[in-house]
């Protein structure tokens, strides 16, 4: 019996050359965008910086076999590693995301473009390592920023009409994709280079969202965005080293990811690429919280003052009858969560047990996502108090493309039938609307940060390059990754 099957290889995917064409051709001429990437650096490498402090993030850290030694290899900030790119773009990757206080694009798709830093940063600084040890000029810090642009477009624009997580897959999926492109651009790949590496991003087997729900939550959502981006550093070597592509790697019929992974569909786009996702992305400015939660976790601190007094006991908190969060339909599928929490990466995805600490101590940090924190009985109290509400109005203006608001509204009702405000907040301070606002208060997170890691003079080096823009822009990448040894 004869197969119908053609053996006459297609043309590649539209969508990977679109990708190609972008990487290589677009002219990223927006000075907003410039500025928020430079912003975007400094906060992701801050974010990067606390992590350090945490055991179970530096366990993971240092190269594959210890000892290993890896002439003119990429350096880890804020560490004494320096290690090949790949296990560098790992650990920088982990490293960013794991106190989950990075950057955030939210859409059909959300996640956390600045995970891309990972792989950019460790590419740019081997090749500039490189470079300089034959005589050759070094890449800049310019050429981070704005593969740090054409990364988050890459991943910002996928996402806006195409939910991978209703598929059962995890976000990271764009990560390791726009990484892939980008990383060999850097690298001096070829259209024709670009579209295999990134095919085979696609091809790749990827990671389900099992992880990040109930009742497996667990840690690996911390360092699933540093293996994404490492691996796309492993895929653009290997397409420059001459490494075969698959052309139709979305399309192709039963074996493609249209057909294999998204229930047979294919993408759909509201933009072409440009600069768009870097000028509106979103910044966890001022707390550690899954973003959907941002508005809920200031509504809760503006009710602090108000009722801090009132809910400070157990027995106090027994007269509260119920407490209203309305929200969005995207908050409440993935962070309305009832029942034990085990672990941080439980309570750091559940709107309930943010709001409650907002509403308990007038803060939000990373601690307070550990155990002796959660083990304050009053917390689950508060939580079991709680219930969320989706507004439609609110809901629709999450996916406005004009407004991209993330709203949401706390009040607390007394048996006594008294209540607090109707506290509402529908853009976070890390919005583009506030960036006014936002920016002071994120160089403030970054002065934080750097002084958990560097003495005074150090700090002072860092914050001078990061705050001028031409300055950190004609930086070598060496340079600049060198400020941040310890």
């Amino acid at each position: 019996m004869s197969s119908h099957i053609s053996n006459v290889r297609p043309a590649p995917d539209q969508v990977l050359v679109d990708i190609a064409d972008y990487v290589l051709n677009y002219k990223v001429d927006s000075a907003e965008a410039y500025d928020t990437a430079r912003n975007c650096l400094m906060d992701t490498l801050g974010c990067g910086l606390e992590a350090l402090s945490y055991p179970a993030c530096t366990k993971l850290m240092g190269p594959i076999v210890p000892g290993t030694v890896v002439p003119n290899g990429a350096k880890v900030p804020g560490t004494q590693f320096q290690l090949d790119p790949i296990q560098a773009a790992f650990n920088i990757g982990a490293m960013i995301r794991w106190l989950d206080f990075n950057d955030t694009w939210l859409a059909a798709e959300w996640g956390h473009p600045s995970d891309n830093l990972g792989g950019i940063l460790a590419t740019s600084d081997w090749i500039s390592r490189t470079r300089v040890s034959q005589g050759k000029v070094p890449l800049t810090v310019k050429d981070v920023l704005t593969a740090m642009i054409k990364a988050h477009e890459i991943q910002g624009v996928l996402a806006l009409e195409n939910s991978f997580n209703r598929v059962g897959l995890d976000h990271v999926i764009l990560v390791k994709v726009a990484s892939t492109a980008v990383v060999t651009g850097l690298l001096g790949g070829t259209k024709e280079e670009i579209i295999n590496a990134v095919s085979n991003a696609w091809v790749d087997g990827q990671a389900l969202r099992t992880y990040r729900h109930a009742p497996n939550t667990g840690s690996r959502k911390s360092w699933a965005a540093g293996d994404a981006t490492s691996r796309a550093v492993r895929l653009a070597l290997m397409a420059m080293k001459g490494e075969m592509g698959y052309p139709s790697a979305l399309t192709a019929k039963t074996w493609g990811f249209y057909d294999v992974s998204f229930k047979g569909q294919a993408f759909k786009f509201q933009r072409p690429y440009g600069s768009y996702v870097m000028e509106q992305v979103l910044f966890k400015i001022s707390f550690p919280a899954e973003f959907h939660a941002q508005t809920a976790v200031e509504c809760a601190l503006t009710l602090h003052p108000q009722i801090g007094s009132r809910i400070n006991t157990l027995e106090k908190i027994d007269q509260i009858e119920k407490i209203v969060i309305t929200t969005h339909e995207s908050a409440i599928r993935i962070i309305d969560k009832t029942g034990p929490l085990a672990n941080p990466a439980d309570r750091d995805h559940c709107i309930q047990y943010m709001s409650a600490i907002g509403l308990l101590k007038g803060n939000l940090t990373a601690a307070d996502y550990e155990d002796d924190v959660a083990g304050d009985p009053r917390v689950d109290a508060l939580r079991a108090k709680m219930q969320c509400v989706e507004k439609a109005e609110y809901t629709k203006d999450y996916l406005d493309p004009e407004k991209r608001s993330i709203a949401n509204a706390i009040q607390v009702f007394f048996k006594d039938g008294s209540k607090s405000d109707n506290v509402a907040v529908e853009y976070p301070i890390g919005h583009r609307r506030r960036r006014g606002e936002g920016i002071p208060e994120l160089v403030k997170k970054f002065k934080i940060n750097l002084a958990r890691r560097f003495p005074a003079k150090q700090q002072a080096t860092i914050l001078a390059v990061c705050e001028n823009q031409k300055t950190l822009e004609a930086t070598p990448v060496h340079e600049f990754v060198n400020l941040f040894e310890i």
